[in-house]
């Protein structure tokens, strides 16, 4: 195998993750801590529901 093909993935996919600095102005945002609260509230909902019609 050639130097050049093992480097050759990495030179390959460099281009597909992108990373942008600036926020857009129209974006929606939320509060980490809202998401956390949301997803923990959804969970408690489910597994009520699941115990109720299981």
């Amino acid at each position: 195998m050639a130097s050049g093909e093992r480097s050759g993935g990495l030179m390959s996919s460099a281009g597909l993750v992108r990373y942008f600095e600036n926020e857009d102005q129209r974006a929606i945002w939320m509060d980490p801590k809202t998401v956390i609260a949301f997803c923990i509230v959804l969970g408690v909902v489910v597994q009520t529901l699941n115990f109720a019609y299981a």
